[in-house]
């Protein structure tokens, strides 16, 4: 401002000083030129007063400064996990806890029966009772190219983990200690092979069936007849996965065999599966596992068991999606020169009627030719499921089903001693899952 000022005076010094003429005409007497002359001069004088005084003024205090106030931006969802995951250091947590009440129109005896209470349905085999179906923690650290190394480490604990690591008559041993309770635990190495191929060395979940062991991540609350008597729940051995662009994957298996952190036998089992995603909406995964399965537990590598299982899923719409599954299994030799195998299907639909409502359905034939399975040879299961699952809030689910089974044998407990052709259960299923993408 002090300086505009300054500027100004100076240019009307400027302005007088050029209004002084440079001659006088001969017309123009020289007491009128004096008067004038002496005018300017006390205009200049004037002038040059208002300069003096601007310089030995103070200088004027400057503006205040205008302090932008931010609007408070919305703040981000809460991560129910960010503390833990921040101190673990790029390892992820998740868990489950899952617990339902169960009743069975049969009423089945406690302690009597086929698998527990409840037959068909290991997972939830109590009746008339809340129970605990799985609590499970679960660390990972996922290796890629810039950090090739990573593991997995999942515990769990409930009815799920007792069926899964004591059932299917194939454990060699007793797990000893902490060991019943660990669900899958393995270390991953990302080899610099290509686009990357991931190896897993130690025990982790089946890669067959449609189905896997944590309620939430199925579309029913109970598990299929296939995922009880058709296929493994884990292996202990390594898997090498390679990714070969966006619609094939392909994976190896070399392990113990079924079920066993302790092998029955000194052969292994080796497998395959080929994952297959054509288009966005079709998916189709085929695996094969073959090797010797000694049943018996007496060391035997000559007889081999061979299963070839098959997923299919495709997505109709937003909406609605459809999944098959088939399994075949065939056993070179169940008993002296006598092969046994076991067949089954399952079909399955899911509809989200919006995003916290979804309706699914199930239905599955099985046929057990040789009792391999379910020990009533020539046995014929069928079986269907109805699911209205139902988000409460971000993390919390529940689930309402009803399921009947039936069997062309008297193979489900009825009260305490006598057994009938089917079955009908229903399930009020509650979980909280922990994870923190849930929406």
């Amino acid at each position: 401002m002090r300086m505009k000022r300054l500027f100004s005076l100076a240019l009307g010094f400027v302005f007088l000083a050029c209004t002084v003429p440079v001659g006088l005409s001969a017309q123009t007497s020289s007491a009128d030129t004096d008067k004038k002359i002496a005018d300017l001069e006390k205009q200049l004088e004037a002038v040059r007063a208002q300069i003096e005084a601007l310089k030995t003024a103070p200088a004027p205090a400057p503006a205040p400064a205008v302090v932008a106030v931010a609007t408070p931006a919305a703040a981000p969802a809460a991560n129910p996990l960010a503390g833990i995951t921040g101190v673990l250091g790029g390892v992820s947590l998740t868990g489950l806890v899952d617990a339902y009440y169960g009743y069975n129109a049969n009423h089945p005896a406690a302690g009597i029966g086929h698998v527990g209470n409840t037959a068909t349905e290991p997972f939830q085999f109590t009746n008339s009772n809340i129970s605990l179906n799985l609590l499970e923690l679960q660390l990972d650290k996922v290796p890629d190219k810039t950090a090739p190394l990573g593991f997995r480490v999942a515990f769990g604990f409930g009815q799920a983990m007792n069926a899964v690591n004591n059932g299917n008559g194939d454990v060699a041993s007793v797990l000893p200690g902490a060991a019943q309770y660990l669900k899958e635990g393995y270390m991953s190495y990302m080899a610099p092979i290509g686009k990357g191929l991931l190896i897993d060395a130690g025990k982790f979940v089946t890669p067959a069936g449609a189905e896997v062991i944590e309620s939430n991540q199925n579309w029913n609350y109970s598990r299929s007849l296939l995922f009880y008597y058709a296929i493994p729940y884990y292996h202990m051995g390594a898997r090498a996965k390679y990714v070969i662009n966006d619609k094939w994957a392909v994976t190896g298996y070399f392990v113990n065999g079924w079920n066993n952190v302790v092998a029955t036998n000194t052969g292994k089992t080796g497998g395959l599966s080929i994952a297959w995603n054509p288009t966005k909406k079709l998916s189709i995964t085929e695996n094969y596992l073959g090797g010797p399965r000694d049943r018996t537990i007496t060391g035997n590598n000559s007889v081999w068991n061979h299963l070839t299982d098959t997923v299919v899923a495709y997505s109709v719409n937003s909406k609605l999606t459809l999944q098959a599954n088939l399994d075949y299994d065939l056993d070179e030799g169940i008993t002296k020169n006598h092969a046994g195998d076991y067949t089954g299907i399952a079909a399955y639909a899911k509809y989200a009627a919006n995003p916290n409502v979804t309706i699914a359905g199930r239905y599955e034939y099985f046929n057990d030719h040789d009792g391999f399975a379910t020990a009533f040879k020539g046995q014929h299961m069928n079986e269907f499921t109805g699911t209205l699952e139902r988000r409460v809030a971000g993390h919390l689910l529940t689930r309402l089903e009803v399921r009947h089974d039936s069997s062309n044998q008297n193979f489900f407990q009825r009260g305490a001693s006598s057994y009938v052709k089917g079955q009908t259960t229903a399930s009020v299923g509650l979980m909280y899952v922990l994870e923190p993408d849930a929406k």
